[in-house]
């Protein structure tokens, strides 16, 4: 096993806003294989994370552009400056509902890419319930308040770390999460199914044009749990999932994709909705309303439809 800083790097980078990121986000979602699927690795082998004992806390990340070290004691000159960070809309605390409430969602969209993607992943202690280290990102040598973990947490924080809670449970509930074997995207003719297809959001597989797209911030990544091996033709009992990830800033109509006869897709996690009630259901070529800068997972079920709410 091994850290992998590219999941980190550009997980935040996405997150964030930046162009040019789609391909390498779909690399580092399915475990990194360009750098972990050689010499018999498996997917597990990639130690994910996005933050770690060094850099930014995550609540930092979504809270400062640039490092805060002056408690150092080295004029600031210690730490890095990469941090891949962005603050939401200002620097540090700040008492502005709609930019505290973006920077939890933020979290909650790194967060879900963590526990969604293949491979180990790896919390920082804090991150849970939005610790911060005032924007300090080599505290190291603190013994204080920055460096300390202060468990009387805020409302807004117990949410977060009840969020967290579910996200693990979710990674517990679905094996194709934690595969053991890495996704390819090869169309199994036994099967007639492919283990992973990239859509757009009309519904229909990604082309080299949204690829190659530096602006496209927005995908479906349909984990079909009837595809195995080639050479298999069993197929296989897991649940299928889809997850959409927009980051863009604005909303994002996504056609949900075809669906076995008499199936459906149940929505169980919106990081857009952190209380969500789970279990609403959508039809194949049902639109979904994609919140800009969030994070959707379906499972495909064959629950019967429920009304949703308004």
């Amino acid at each position: 096993m091994e850290w992998n800083d590219t999941f980190r790097d550009t997980a935040r980078a996405f997150w964030k806003g930046d162009e040019d990121k789609i391909g390498d986000f779909a690399k580092i979602f399915l475990g990194s294989g360009d750098k972990f699927n050689r010499r018999g690795r498996k997917p597990y082998s990639s130690v994910n994370f996005v933050t770690a004992h060094d850099g930014f806390t995550l609540a930092d990340t979504v809270s400062y552009n640039d490092k805060h070290n002056e408690a150092n004691g080295e004029d600031n000159n210690d730490g890095h400056s990469h941090n891949l960070s962005w603050n939401c809309g200002a620097e540090g605390e700040t008492d502005d509902p709609e930019i505290i409430e973006l920077r939890y969602r933020q979290m909650r969209n790194l967060l879900a890419t963590l526990f969604l993607s293949q491979g180990t992943p790896m919390l920082l202690a804090g991150d849970e319930f939005a610790r911060t280290q005032g924007g300090n990102n080599n505290a190291y040598c603190q013994d204080s308040e920055i460096g300390w973990v202060n468990w009387e947490i805020s409302e807004k924080s117990a949410e977060l770390q009840e969020y967290v809670r579910n996200l693990i449970d979710l990674r517990r509930r679905y094996p194709l999460l934690r595969r053991s074997r890495f996704f390819t995207g090869a169309y199994n003719e036994e099967l007639g199914v492919k283990d992973v297809t990239w859509l757009q959001p009309g519904g229909t597989e990604m082309g080299d044009e949204q690829w190659q797209d530096g602006s496209n911030k927005c995908m479906g990544i349909l984990l079909d749990g009837r595809a195995q091996p080639t050479g298999i033709r069993r197929k296989g009992a897991d649940t299928s999932l889809l997850i959409l990830v927009n980051a863009h800033y604005d909303v994002v109509d996504f056609t949900l994709p075809e669906v076995p006869m008499g199936e459906h897709w149940s929505l169980q996690l919106d990081t857009n909705q952190p209380d969500l009630d789970a279990g609403d259901v959508f039809n194949f070529g049902d639109t979904y309303q994609v919140t800009g800068r969030s994070v959707l997972l379906f499972e495909l079920t064959q629950t019967k439809r429920r009304k949703r709410q308004a």
